[in-house]
């Protein structure tokens, strides 16, 4: 048996560092505390630094501006199992014992966001914002039926975009940006070894890396009605780290445990918008978005170690989401919003992984904004996500291509719910 056979499964693993940060669970569109209110229905049409991570030309007539927040998200979940097997050498086929349901596999997390702009003469602004597009940690016991697949994933995102906007005539912005991504990712996972009595052996994968991409918009001010659209490039990541593997025991090779130089290389999806807000009265505006992501960019993952290249089928799907909502002035010093949200996920229902425990969603926001001073607002949203039942249904093989070849077969299905609480502060300066 040579030892570089052992390795298939450290590839396996690596392949799902692509995987967390991919997953239409694992995008992040917390990027405005105005615009959860109202279930992201009008942001790419919005002006103000606030919209600045949905369009770049947002910023072009907002005037000096700051904006902080902070987004507050729960996910009250349970993947249980529905069957999974291990297939041993000779065809032995056993069910995977230990926990068979995991509940709250998805860590609470908190996600910050920040953005800034000024103007540069009477047509021209800039504008810098740090954001966290996807930013995620799920967590599964040592004993849970999924952790030949998945036990802990890690993953933390920043990303710097630098804007530049300008008022092209009196009702038509522009704006393109740049942006600098950096990704951290720590994943684990559980390795079977050739005999049911035996302890697991377990893989760690550890990774990081920056990468670049662009975005364009534009806004068309008519009046009462307000256009808006952008593009957001794909960004092809390449993540350098290492994987280490421990536990194997004989008859496999002890010298399979060891830690090697790893790297992944992935594309995530180009990103179109659309919206519109329409001022029906003085006080009441409403606001429709629809995305089209172009998730079939993430259609494999190349895994690379010194043992050589490694091709990982992914098959995303492009999908389309769209959002409705409302603005409603109640009086001078307070804004009531509402809206609420369609997003489908891309991942496959064959080969969807327990790293990945999404389904489709319904997204219902309630927000407000008060005016604390002059040049203060504050903000605040609150949002209830109803995720679909799914199912995980995902097979893999350790040890590949070699007499101790043990086949893993997972099935089970995933429920819950999210809560989201947006609090955010904008200022004039």
């Amino acid at each position: 048996m040579r030892k570089t056979r052992l390795f298939a499964s450290a590839a396996v693993t690596a392949a799902a560092l692509a995987a967390e940060a991919q997953a239409g669970g694992f995008y992040l569109q917390e990027q405005s505390v105005r615009g959860a209110g109202r279930a992201y229905s009008g942001e790419v049409a919005d002006t103000g630094v606030a919209s600045l991570w949905w369009n770049p030309a947002a910023i072009a007539r907002s005037g000096r501006e700051a904006y902080f927040g902070a987004h507050g998200l729960i996910v009250d979940g349970s993947v249980g199992n529905t069957g999974s097997t291990l297939t041993y050498p000779g065809g032995v086929t056993l069910p995977i014992r230990g926990q068979p349901r995991a509940f709250k596999p998805i860590e609470p997390g908190l996600l910050p966001n920040a953005a800034i702009a000024s103007p540069v003469g009477d047509r021209l602004a800039v504008g810098l914002s740090v954001s966290a597009p996807y930013n995620f940690t799920t967590k599964y016991e040592p004993t849970a039926w999924t952790r030949y697949d998945a036990l802990t994933s890690d993953l933390r995102t920043v990303d710097i975009q630098l804007t530049a906007a300008v008022r092209v005539t009196d009702w038509l912005d522009l704006g393109a940006s740049a942006n600098a991504e950096r990704s951290d990712a720590r994943l684990s996972s559980a390795n079977p070894n050739l005999s049911p009595l035996l302890p697991d052996g377990a893989t760690q994968l550890a990774g990081e890396g920056w990468d670049w991409g662009w975005a364009v918009g534009g806004q068309a001010h008519l009046g009462r009605l307000t256009l808006g659209a952008s593009y957001k490039s794909k960004i092809e990541h390449r993540l350098k780290g290492s994987v280490a593997v421990s536990g194997l025991l004989p008859p496999l090779p002890a010298a399979a445990n060891q830690t090697v130089d790893a790297s992944a290389t992935f594309t995530t999806p180009w990103i179109a918008t659309l919206g519109a807000r329409y001022a029906l009265t003085d006080q009441l505006t409403l606001n429709g978005q629809v995305q089209r992501i172009g998730w079939g960019e993430f259609d494999a993952i190349q895994v690379r170690t010194a043992t050589g290249l490694q091709t990982i089928a992914q098959d995303y799907k492009d999908v389309t989401t769209g959002g409705v909502g409302v603005d409603y002035a109640a009086n001078p010093a307070l804004t009531l919003r509402a809206g609420v949200q369609y997003d489908p996920t891309p991942t496959p229902n064959v080969g969807r992984t327990a790293r990945v425990p999404d389904g489709d969603r319904w997204l219902y926001a309630v927000g407000a904004t008060a005016n604390v001073t002059k040049r203060m607002k504050l903000d605040a949203g609150l949002a209830y996500i109803s995720f679909k039942k799914s199912r995980i249904d995902r097979s893999d093989a350790f040890y590949a291509g070699t007499a101790a070849e043990i086949r893993t077969n997972l099935a089970g299905t995933v429920k819950g719910a999210g809560y989201l609480l947006s609090v955010g502060l904008r200022t004039a300066f």
